[in-house]
């Protein structure tokens, strides 16, 4: 394959799937990494990127298609960057997600494994996710029929998802299939009391407008918490907005605003203000409550989230004796919900505001024998902790998408506990840090766990048991 600008590789037969839901084809012992096509299409596919042994594409002719297509079920796909497996069938999904788990787990980790366990998927596919940000923005994305017919190209206002790798563009969302009720309802109401009151969407270039982001949560206990986050404080406009959501949106049970005026959309250090209701909404996994406010962090998928907490248990074989180090704790969730077949639990993060919404977890269900810190678990786990608390039986880890930083995957070595649990949203870097814990542990069991249908995300649990000399 030459180098070439502008290259087109014609009528490719995708043959599988690779990691990052791309598809996978070859032209002349050559590596094409495709997005946008199936197993099975025949395709033509505009190149992106060429290096020596491998390239990447975007498919933008289907000659033929797969015969394990199904018809997507949103107005948005193949625009919208979400639900990019839409066409797949779901078993499908199943499939390619456990083999990205065994493949990543063999190859990169190296080591000896048990027989996989089968993937546990969803049972809701649609409306699982009980949190949505959505962005207000006045650079519309145009879709292709609007480029290609021509003429004074507008600009327009848009509240939805940004486009994948355009950080300035906006799709308009009319109806995302990923949360209930009244999640479309809340957006669309904001985007008609908008347009006929001239309210200004954010300029993310210019660093001008009202409206800016709309954070929605929509959970399983029927609680809907809402937080609008203006770009300029404007006491009657804000007001007058808020109230009309109130007056159209009954369901609605906490509203709060933020006033961010800085250049970025983040709120870890914003403070949003409670308009109407308690601050803050209650969720449910089994029969434990968590708190959740606006800045919390709590799993996305409740219902699938509580499954994969229990395998993470029924990993953790505890007998109701045992001391567990819940590593990366966040909020406390895991460790909540192990604690009534613990001794004791003890919850290490390094966010403070995290650990506070630990605490505050703790007592609303009555844990009394969990204690949570803030701090680097390689430095507060020394001999001085574990002769006040204990050294772990268990340890439970899920860290974030990077992995663990190698000097914890050592603090875990010389810890020595019998049992590790690793729960892990990434299977490359789980991998690359079950080689190194192969030191002294065996992995004894995995199950892949999945907690976004219709993504190439995956979630993979693993056992791991110290070997004895």
């Amino acid at each position: 394959m030459r180098k070439k600008k502008n290259l087109t590789l014609e009528k490719l037969r995708v043959d599988d799937y690779a990691a990052e839901g791309k598809a996978l084809s070859r032209v002349d012992g050559k590596v094409v990494f495709i997005e946008g096509a199936v197993p099975g299409d025949v395709v033509d596919v505009r190149v992106t990127k060429s290096k020596k042994d491998w390239a990447e594409g975007k498919a933008i002719r289907i000659h033929q298609f797969s015969n394990d297509r199904v018809n997507p079920f949103c107005e948005h796909f193949g625009i919208c960057g979400g639900c990019k497996w839409q066409m797949l069938p779901y078993e499908k999904q199943l499939q390619y997600k456990q083999h990205e788990v065994e493949q990543n787990l063999r190859r990169i980790g190296k080591v000896s494994l048990p027989p996989i366990e089968p993937i546990l998927g969803c049972t809701e596919t649609r409306f699982y996710r009980n949190k949505l940000e959505f962005t207000c923005s006045n650079r519309r994305y145009l879709l292709q029929e609007e480029v290609d017919a021509g003429g004074e190209i507008p600009i327009e206002n848009a509240i939805g998802f940004h486009v994948p790798r355009i950080f300035d563009k906006v799709i308009d969302i009319h109806t995302c299939h990923l949360m209930h009720e009244p999640a479309n309802l809340v957006r669309n109401t904001i985007r008609d009391y908008a347009a006929e009151h001239g309210l200004s969407y954010y300029d993310i270039r210019e660093h001008h407008g009202f409206l800016r982001t709309v954070i929605v949560r929509v959970l399983t206990t029927g609680e809907v918490m809402v937080n609008i986050c203006f770009g300029r404080e404007d006491k009657s406009a804000r007001k007058a907005l808020l109230d009309h959501l109130l007056q159209k949106i009954p369901a609605i049970t906490t509203l709060l605003y933020t006033i961010n005026t800085k250049w970025n959309d983040s709120l870890h250090d914003q403070q949003p203000v409670v308009y109407y209701g308690k601050g803050y909404a209650i969720e449910q996994m089994e029969d434990f409550r968590f708190k959740i406010g606006p800045k919390s962090f709590f799993q996305t998928n409740t219902r699938q989230g509580e499954r994969l907490y229990q395998v993470t248990r029924e990993f953790a074989e505890l007998t109701g004796k045992e001391t567990v180090y819940d590593l990366y704790c966040g909020t406390g969730s895991i460790g909540i919900f192990v604690s009534r077949s613990a001794a004791r639990v003890i919850g290490v993060e390094v966010v403070a505001e995290a650990i506070e919404d630990a605490k505050e977890n703790a007592a609303l269900n009555d844990i009394e024998h969990a204690r949570f810190f803030t701090g680097d678990v390689a430095e507060v786990c020394d001999d001085a902790f574990f002769a006040e608390h204990g050294r772990p039986d268990v340890i439970i880890t899920d860290p974030p998408r990077a992995g663990m930083h190698e000097k914890l995957v050592r603090k875990i070595l010389d810890m020595e506990a019998p049992i590790v649990v690793y729960v892990s949203c990434n299977p490359a870097t789980q991998a690359r840090d079950l080689n190194l814990l192969d030191e002294k542990y065996t992995v004894t069991r995995v199950r892949p766990v999945d907690m976004f249908p219709h993504t190439h995300h995956i979630e993979n649990v693993v056992q791991l048991k110290l070997k004895y000399k």
